[in-house]
């Protein structure tokens, strides 16, 4: 049973860090530079990076369970467990602190688009905070590959 949980811990990492990275650097980049509508693009995106979200709740809760149950409290000693902790929080904060802001701020704006209202600068803040976190996220993933065998 050990060994199929060690496995499972090594899924959760791929498809959290993957998701990360395939959807924030490279499916999103894309919708804008290939979409003419920008709407469109991050309707589509914030889509995708909520499933990415989702996908960071569940691996983040269960690699954390599974390093508390294999090494106990030495696990709070590892960086692997920290930099997992940091980015399930940086994953809360952005779906359930940062989207929702960002959201309002599109509704706000309608019928136009956020870019063309007054909310523009505002969303470009925020906009930035979700960027620079998502960074702070992709950067740490690549901690736990590293660090997934140890």
């Amino acid at each position: 049973m050990k060994q199929f949980a060690d496995k499972l811990a090594l899924i959760s990492i791929t498809l959290w860090v993957g998701a990360l990275w395939a959807i924030g650097y490279l499916a999103a980049p894309t919708l804008f530079y290939h979409l003419p509508d920008r709407q469109l693009a991050g309707s589509l995106a914030g889509e995708m990076f909520t499933i990415v979200a989702y996908i960071g709740m569940v691996s983040g809760a269960y690699l954390l369970l599974n390093r508390i149950t294999k090494f106990g409290g030495q696990a709070f000693k590892q960086g692997f467990f920290w930099a997992v902790l940091f980015m399930l929080l940086l994953t809360l904060a952005g779906h359930f602190g940062i989207a929702p802001i960002i959201a309002k701020l599109k509704a706000d704006a309608m019928p136009s688009d956020v870019m063309h209202s007054v909310f523009a600068d505002r969303f470009e803040t925020w906009h930035g905070v979700a960027s620079i976190a998502y960074a702070i996220q992709s950067l740490l993933g690549l901690v736990l590959v590293l660090k997934a065998t140890r």
